[in-house]
């Protein structure tokens, strides 16, 4: 790592996180709410947490599961459970944690190592944590997810179903992606997303993000950096931050890059998130000012919608005129009337990108045409393409309830390589 930094816009970085940021079209009425925790220091109020711990707190590549770490994490989370705590933990390290066995000494670049590694290691850790959460009484249960599982409606679905009825008979879930089948072009990449997507799904209190550096700082703090605190507007707080792009022992594949891309999806879903390090769990189970705090920003979201925003596919782009630009931003539905161009191949019902004159993506949405159907369609108002095509052409491109709107980028931060 080098002390040189260079300025990027984050919200360009992110890719997911882009949608971290996101104001929903229509959801907000009243039946969504946030969590209950408002301060860390109501941590220890929450029904339902969703710790994640990184890689670098758990495994390392000279000696894979780093077995004090393993107990550290275990006791805690085991003496949380006891007091009542319903807990899911997102465990990264099953890559990492296959390299020593495989006589590795280094994490693999291409995908079949990365596989091969995690199908060694992915059953050396469960092995772990199965013995150590004994000592407790606690049964684990785990549950492997790929992208796919998260970006397809009825696995999110099914995802939802399997972890609320462990969480029913009194099992904690243990939460990897699966590394071992997950292809190049699905594959996440960190388990950061994963925890604030399942922390949305399971309406968790909390998450917790754990790695081995304590909290955000302005930057390096062998620098002069400082401590944040608290975050509550993830585009003002964070001007001029010096983030670091990876964690200092090198084995993970996130960084606090994607800890702060992954606590401002949970902040805009109505989760409150905390991010510091492991060494710190006890203290930020029991609410002590350590870390730094992401507040909730947005109420609940629409699981349709959350999908649409951060998980979907997105199979082609509408181009914008600057009238229906700002009727999308007011929260109306996307008439054939303010389209003035199409892109990709895609069917009807398939997620959309909408983007403005100059190209900028401002919205996703659910198309109710496909690629083939819109052309001729551009530009007219409904009562022509009524006349002109039959009235199965009189609908709006895409409804206002299938619309997730982008907020406008702004935040500028230092990514520290």
């Amino acid at each position: 790592m080098t002390d040189q930094t260079h300025e990027i816009d984050v919200e360009k970085l992110e890719e997911v996180a882009t949608k971290s940021a996101i104001q929903l079209s229509s959801e907000n009425r009243g039946k969504n709410r946030r969590s209950p925790i408002e301060r860390r220091e109501d941590i220890p109020r929450a029904h339902r947490v969703v710790i994640k711990v990184g890689s670098s707190s758990l495994t390392s590549i000279e000696s894979s599961i780093d077995e004090q770490a393993v107990r550290m994490i275990v006791d805690a989370l085991g003496g949380a459970k006891a007091r009542g705590l319903e807990l899911v933990f997102v465990s990264s390290g099953a890559i990492t944690a296959g390299l020593a066995p495989l006589g590795l000494s280094r994490r693999p670049k291409n995908l079949a190592g990365k596989q091969a590694a995690a199908a060694v290691g992915q059953g050396l850790l469960m092995g772990r944590y199965i013995e150590s959460f004994a000592r407790f009484g606690v049964t684990v249960g785990q549950v492997l997810v790929t992208a796919e599982d998260l970006m397809r409606r009825s696995h999110y679905k099914n995802t939802h179903r399997q972890i609320e009825r462990l969480l029913d008979f009194g099992v904690l879930p243990i939460v990897n992606e699966n590394d071992a089948v997950s292809s190049q072009e699905i594959k996440f990449g960190d388990n950061d997303r994963i925890a604030a997507l399942i922390a949305h799904l399971i309406k968790a209190d909390v998450l917790l993000l754990l790695s081995d550096v304590d909290a955000l700082y302005t930057k390096d703090p062998r620098k002069g950096g400082e401590r944040i605190p608290e975050v509550k507007d993830p585009i003002k707080d964070l001007e001029g931050v010096q983030i670091g792009s990876v964690g200092r022992a090198g084995v993970g594949s996130g960084g606090m890059v994607t800890k702060v891309q992954a606590a401002r999806i949970a902040a805009a879903s109505g989760i409150p998130a905390l991010v510091t390090s492991a060494e710190n769990i006890n203290r930020a189970l029991d609410g002590e000012d350590v870390g730094t705090w992401f507040a909730a920003s947005g109420g609940r979201r629409n699981v349709r919608l959350l999908w649409l925003a951060h998980l979907a596919d997105i199979k082609g782009s509408l181009t914008l005129d600057e009238g229906a630009v700002a009727a999308i931003r007011d929260r109306n539905s996307l008439l054939a009337a303010g389209v003035i161009g199409v892109s990709g191949t895609f069917e009807a019902g398939e997620p959309v990108s909408l983007r403005d004159p100059e190209g900028k993506e401002i919205a996703h949405g659910l198309s109710n045409y496909s690629s083939e159907e819109i052309p001729p369609m551009l530009g007219k108002s409904t009562s022509v393409l009524a006349e002109e095509l039959g009235d199965d052409y009189s609908r709006e491109l895409v409804h206002v309830d299938n619309l997730v709107v982008l907020r406008p980028r702004g935040a500028r931060t230092r990514l520290k390589k």
